[in-house]
């Protein structure tokens, strides 16, 4: 029994990037992230106006933002302080898109100022907009939710009818005869039905729906619909044998429906848009933690010095995610061990039941795809400190992107 999968980083790499960052820390491949996007870019470069809107909620760093930006990317945001890192970076107007629900007021205030293209949750938030800011935008998307299942060969993928996001067929097409009373001129559709599918099928599927609703629309209300939002939900292989979603095929399915369905309508000058972060980030971040003990009890356990404060997806869900021991790639998986972290709860593990190579004291372990909804959905639990986050560069070199968290900044907003 070997290993599938292998990290992007070697031990001795590692072991150079400890002596200046400690672990735990997440680290970052640059240059996995830029041919990824390129990727994304070429399969969907038969839509002359396609974007890749990086779902910032996944991986909310300046440095990472930067480098998609850079591809040609720009941002999905779906709070105040994510739109705030946009705005410190310069990103504004038609580079970001604002979807979110149960919007604060001061979050549609600074969406407008900075220009970004605003999507609507709810049809109620049509005059909760205009009130906040005064006025409806020219440019406004709306997001759709089709209720009931949403299936791809027979296989029940989501369940859209329980989820609290966006609005019902029959109000898409009130929300859009009202919006054009108040000044709209150009729409977007945007829907979201599943997470983290591996399946080519998915985008294309959706697509079907979402151009369908396009035309009937168009159609009802004469509404120039500019663009297409497919949201986010291509998800990555967490386990060694996983399907490992073909973009260049997903990019080629969706083409084929809007040929299918827009072009004859006369929609053929419609945007496709996308907001992926799993896909776009997910491989390429791991968290590097070291061994710190071993304990034999009813089962072999392997202490590590991160926690589920630094992943809380395995804890919070089950989630897999695959361990490399660094310079153990090749060796036989002939040890069962669970792999924890130093959490005052028994879910507080990376890892449950796993072979693993013979780990000893002082090995680091390699936690793979932590790339997206990793450091970012970190906390303080046991008083426990956020993680640093490094970029390892294209051009060999390593840079800090984040700092970890000391005490004082745990102790900072306590009022003694």
């Amino acid at each position: 029994m070997t290993e599938a999968k292998r990290p992007f980083v070697t031990k001795e790499r590692i072991e150079e990037l400890v002596k200046k960052y400690p672990t735990p820390f997440h680290l970052y491949d640059e240059r996995g992230i830029r041919e990824n996007a390129r990727r994304v870019n070429e399969a969907f470069a038969w839509n002359g106006g396609y974007r890749e809107f990086f779902a910032v909620k996944a991986t909310p760093n300046p440095a990472i933002m930067q480098i998609l930006r850079e591809e040609g990317c720009g941002m999905d945001c779906s709070s105040l302080t994510e739109l705030m890192l946009c705005e410190r970076q310069g990103i504004t107007g038609g580079e970001i898109m604002f979807s979110s629900n149960d919007t604060p007021a001061e979050d549609f205030v600074l969406a407008a100022k900075l220009g970004a293209t605003i999507n609507l949750d709810d049809i109620t938030h049509i005059n909760f907009l205009e009130k906040t800011i005064g006025y409806i935008p020219e440019t406004i998307c709306c997001r759709f939710n089709p209720g009931g299942y949403f299936e791809i060969q027979n296989t029940i993928m989501d369940s859209p009818g329980d989820a609290k996001y966006g609005m019902t067929k029959p109000q898409m097409f009130q929300a859009y005869r009202i919006l054009m009373e108040k000044g709209a001129k150009e729409f977007g559709i945007h829907a979201f039905l599943a997470s983290n599918t591996t399946t080519d099928d998915y985008y294309p599927a959706l697509a079907m729906q979402l151009f369908r609703l396009a035309v009937e629309l168009h159609e009802e209300t004469g509404a120039h619909i500019g663009f297409i939002n497919l949201s986010g939900g291509v998800g990555i292989p967490y386990r060694p044998d996983g399907h490992k979603p073909d973009i260049m095929a997903i990019g080629e399915g969706v083409r084929k429906v809007y040929e299918q369905i827009l072009v004859p309508a006369g929609m053929g000058d419609v945007r496709i848009f996308t907001e992926m972060g799993r896909y776009m980030l997910g491989p390429y971040g791991c968290l590097v933690t070291k061994c710190i003990h071993q304990k034999h009890i009813h089962k072999e356990y392997i202490g590590v010095d991160a926690c589920a404060c630094n992943l809380m997806r395995p804890a919070m869900y089950g989630a897999y995610h695959h361990v490399t021991v660094a310079g153990k790639e090749d060796a036989p998986c002939d040890h069962l061990y669970d792999v924890t972290g130093g959490l005052c709860e028994n879910n507080d593990k990376f890892a449950t039941d796993r072979w693993l190579p013979a780990i000893n004291v002082g090995d680091y372990l390699v936690i793979h795809d932590t790339g997206a909804h990793g450091h970012a959905m970190g906390y303080n639990y046991n008083g426990k400190l956020r993680s640093a986050e490094v970029l390892l560069c294209e051009d060999g070199s390593d840079r800090l992107i984040r700092r970890a968290e000391t005490p004082d900044d745990y102790f900072a907003t306590l009022n003694f």
